[in-house]
């Protein structure tokens, strides 16, 4: 009986997803979301003023088998130039040359945890966010099916750990938190779980994604 009940949340927790989420192949858009969206005319340091936009694509991959839904996150490798040992979802610069970005999430998602593009049923795209440090970031969901084995590439990942779908989604966990970088103050949503600090980008997708779907 557990186990039906399981099996008939996810199924209307997929069903939501597609009729709240754009479809994979729908047009590019401009970033709706982004890490300047709590920080108003904070000024944006000198350094990143002029910096190049990069897009890129991520997934959040959903798990629905073995308990309830799950989002599968990655903590960076601590020597990365950037955004090291933080909290992210899978994912990378999109490459020149045709590559759309849900291909490019899907091959960010074996490239940096293993899991192939036969273990991901893409469910649909989610707005577009931008990043103080250039990047015009495209979120997928993808649903993973079960059977897949991890092999985190230790050159990009430290860690790759489940966080519950549910608390994600909760309002009441959408802290807003702030610390001074560059010699500014700089807001940003965090949702801190289990000893693990998600912040930032991810958690202002994060954001997106629960006002997408119940806002």
């Amino acid at each position: 009986m557990m186990a039906t009940t399981a099996m008939r949340e996810a199924e209307t927790l997929v069903a939501h997803l597609r009729d709240r989420l754009d479809p994979i192949d729908a047009p590019p858009e401009r970033p709706r979301f982004g890490d300047a969206d709590l920080n108003g005319d904070a000024p944006v340091p000198p350094e990143l003023a002029d910096v190049e936009i990069r897009d890129a694509a991520v997934i959040a991959p959903l798990i629905l088998h073995d308990g309830p839904p799950r989002l599968l996150l990655t903590e960076r490798a601590s020597h990365l130039p950037r955004h090291a040992g933080q909290i992210s979802f899978p994912g990378g610069r999109i490459d020149a040359g045709g590559e759309t970005a849900a291909q490019a999430a899907v091959r960010e998602l074996e490239e940096e945890v293993g899991i192939g593009g036969h273990h991901v049923e893409l469910i649909g795209r989610f707005d577009s966010y931008a990043t103080v440090t250039g990047y015009h970031v495209t979120p997928f969901v993808g649903v993973i099916k079960p059977g897949f084995t991890l092999r985190p590439d230790p050159g990009e990942v430290a860690d790759v750990f489940e966080t519950p779908f549910d608390f994600l989604m909760d309002p009441a966990n959408h802290q807003r938190h702030s610390r001074e970088w560059q010699g500014h103050v700089r807001h940003y949503y965090a949702m801190p779980w289990e000893g693990r600090y998600i912040w930032g980008a991810t958690a202002g997708m994060l954001k997106s994604l629960h006002d997408r779907l119940y806002g």
